[in-house]
């Protein structure tokens, strides 16, 4: 049951991966995921979603990288929102060709711009957004969202992008606080507007920190706690993306998926291999074994120069 308005602000929302996914990412729901492009992309949020066998989802984001490909794989997706889904270093991904091509999934075409307008629309609460792009393109074929409208100020023709409101959005971050205040960094693409946009948000972090440290650098924090519904502990929970700071993209293991991918039964083996015989967190980090982390840990730091917030 959800606490909603009820619930207090100091009430903890710690919880383990399945139960949030089991709590807030029922069937038949809109889920918002790699929202900040090639990074922080929720790797282990999406393969949850997997073990648990959902079904009916509309998966919405720019550029998924290969996590939109490995949930459609797997049968739980009905529609894609989405500017672009595969696999950025080898090109198209083979479960995604197979869902459009067999007429399995349906897309709603979007560039990374109308996706971020209709979530900007949604993060606003109006219907729509203005805009001048996607004017003459293909994408109006695909996607009901774009209409054609004259501004009743300069006449001119623009694009309407209507509001995307997904029912969840899942984020990983570098860190949190156990109410769901969180830090951080780098590309965030469409995450804040997205969060805003939603329902309801699940967090997944690589580190569980005191309210005190989120709280000193308020600049970082990408929606209030109060918005957010489960925060998940999970390190290394955006593998094989980066997450700045803590560690690289594995190459390796995307040039691995496009050949464990190729065919149905590929898939079914690398599905079972990393998704369904991984019982636990520490499982999954077993399975990765500490040479593979350690290559891929942060050897450089570049940290930003600080900030005085005194006023």
């Amino acid at each position: 049951m959800f606490k909603g308005v009820c619930q207090s602000l100091s009430d903890s929302k710690l919880m383990s991966l399945s139960e949030a996914v089991r709590r807030f990412v029922p069937d038949d729901s809109s889920v918002a995921m790699g929202l900040s492009l090639e990074s922080l992309i929720p790797f282990a949020a999406g393969h949850e979603i997997i073990r648990q066998r959902k079904r009916n989802l509309c998966l919405i984001g720019p550029i998924s990288d290969i996590l939109f490909d490995q949930v459609i794989g797997a049968g739980c997706v009905r529609q894609i929102k989405a500017a672009w889904v595969g696999n950025v270093i080898t090109g198209s991904g083979y479960n995604f060709r197979r869902g459009i091509e067999t007429d399995k999934i349906k897309i709603e075409d979007h560039s990374n711009l109308t996706l971020a307008m209709a979530l900007r629309a949604g993060a606003m609460g109006v219907s729509f957004m203005p805009a001048r792009t996607a004017l003459g393109s293909d994408l109006f074929k695909t996607n009901p969202g774009l209409k054609t409208i004259t501004c009743p100020f300069s006449a001119d023709r623009l694009t309407a992008v209507a509001a995307i409101t997904p029912d969840i959005a899942i984020v990983h971050v570098q860190r949190a606080d156990e109410y769901g205040n969180t830090n951080t960094w780098g590309n965030l693409g469409v995450t804040r507007d997205a969060c805003l946009a939603s329902r309801h948000i699940i967090i997944t972090a690589e580190e569980i920190v005191s309210s005190d440290l989120i709280n000193a650098d308020p600049n970082r924090v990408i929606t209030p706690g109060f918005r957010i519904d489960a925060v998940v502990h999970f390190s290394w929970g955006a593998h094989p993306s980066a997450v700045p700071g803590y560690y690289n993209r594995d190459h390796q293991a995307f040039i691995d998926y496009r050949n464990e991918s190729k065919t149905l039964a590929f898939f079914a083996k690398w599905q079972h291999r990393w998704i369904d015989n991984i019982q636990n967190h520490q499982a999954y980090l077993d399975l990765l074994g500490p040479e593979r982390m350690d290559a891929l840990a942060i050897k450089n730091h570049v940290f930003s120069e600080s900030v005085d917030y005194g006023y």
